[in-house]
């Protein structure tokens, strides 16, 4: 193979995005988010070994590249942000029935329904979050149903995007409130039925599953994929995702959860305020509604301090940037935490929300949502205060792979 056949092909491979061998990325500015407070590390390095995974950080001083690695230099290094809810990848961007398949109506509960076999990574809405510095996005069917399907946690890459999924099935998703009320007056009609439903349908599985765990295999039931996605979460293996805003229907997801043994997450929860004390109390998390969200409908008592009011009542929240009916079909998580930055939460809070705080809540911290060694190496480069206007994102790096140098 001649010398320009061998340079043409390197040129390609990284136009293409395959990850170099190593990779340093240096920053006059790394935020960590290792610990709640920590300082950002002035003049910072981050090392990013053949295998994705970050080997080293620290001070340059104290961190130095080696020879031949290829180096990365932005004003600010963050983590990749990590988008808490959206229906990204299944709700497409041009808010077009044929590419349309974050919700399905025919039937109120739908728990078998995988977010994995509707989900587009190359959708032009992944692309767009993953070039403002998203890198793992928890995604999956939308509000709109009492139990509209499951949801994955998943990164923003656009090929191959099944190696890298942390989580195919991690939480059901449900909704209570006006939003689980079907259309033309079919069932659910109101709030009681609907918890009712739920109710029954949860009560069905836990039968199921005490037949199938039965000894004699006479008395074991046909497999049933919609009761063992609700087994799953009666065992405690995945979360409700209970969306939910009004005060009453937070109270009736916690009901629901001290009724069957649940792990809840709410999410929105725009009356959440009224309710601190029986959400701390019941040690449930919150995926707060976007700070940018309409103040209307059901949501008409949503606030821009949410964040800071969960953070100041000690429950564990993040930030998401939703569903949305209209195009562009999604929220940016970066631009909606820099408003809540700006309402009593303040800048660092408000980036461990879209950082190791989100990763936490969704259990994959052990991989994601901070800059340490041992974790994944995905790290999102910006030429400025990411929570500035003004600023953009000038690189992303995804598990040691530079998916994107566009200026966004």
């Amino acid at each position: 193979m001649s010398w320009r056949l061998v340079l043409l092909v390197a040129t390609c491979a990284w136009l293409a995005g395959v990850a170099p061998a190593q990779l340093a990325v240096r920053g006059a500015l790394v935020h960590t988010m290792v610990a709640d407070g920590a300082e950002a590390i002035r003049d910072g390095v981050v090392l990013v070994g053949e295998d994705g995974r970050i080997t080293a950080v620290g001070p340059a001083a104290a961190v130095p590249v080696p020879a031949g690695w290829r180096v990365l230099e932005a004003a600010v290094v963050t983590p990749g942000l990590v988008d808490a809810h959206s229906v990204v990848g299944l709700g497409g961007w041009l808010n077009q029935e044929q590419d349309q398949d974050q919700l399905d109506r025919s039937a109120p509960l739908q728990p078998d329904l995988r977010a994995l076999d509707a989900y587009s990574s190359r959708d032009r809405l992944v692309t767009w979050i993953r070039e403002l510095g998203v890198t793992t996005v928890h995604t999956g069917h939308a509000p709109g149903a009492l139990v509209s399907g499951q949801t994955m946690i998943v990164k923003t890459v656009a090929d191959d995007f099944e190696s890298h999924v942390l989580r195919p099935f991690a939480m059901l998703a449900c909704t209570l409130g006006d939003g689980a009320r079907a259309p033309d007056n079919a069932s659910p009609g109101n709030r009681s039925r609907a918890v009712a439903m739920l109710r029954q349908e949860l009560a069905k599985a836990r039968d199921y599953l005490r037949k199938r765990d039965a000894d004699d295999p006479a008395k074991q039931p046909d497999p049933d994929l919609r009761l063992d996605a609700l087994g799953a979460a009666l065992r405690g293996e995945v979360p409700l995702l209970v969306t939910a805003h009004r005060a009453r229907d937070l109270r009736a997801a916690l009901r629901l959860a001290d009724e069957f043994g649940l792990r809840i997450v709410l999410d929105g929860a725009a009356e959440a305020p009224l309710e601190l004390d029986a959400i701390r109390t019941a040690g449930v998390p919150v995926i707060a509604h976007a700070p940018m969200m309409r103040a209307m409908g059901e949501a008409e008592n949503a606030t821009m301090r949410l964040g800071a009011i969960l953070r100041d009542a000690g429950i564990p929240f993040a930030y998401q940037s939703g569903y949305e009916s209209y195009v562009p079909k999604t929220r940016v998580v970066l631009w909606e935490a820099a408003i809540a930055a700006a309402h009593g939460l303040g800048a660092d809070a408000a980036l461990r929300a879209i950082t190791i705080d989100a990763a936490r809540l969704l259990q994959v911290d052990d991989r994601v949502g901070s800059l340490e060694v041992g974790k994944d190496g995905d790290l999102a480069l910006y030429d400025g205060d990411p929570f500035e206007y003004t600023s953009h994102c000038i690189g992303v790096v995804i598990e040691g792979t530079v998916v994107s140098q566009a200026v966004r």
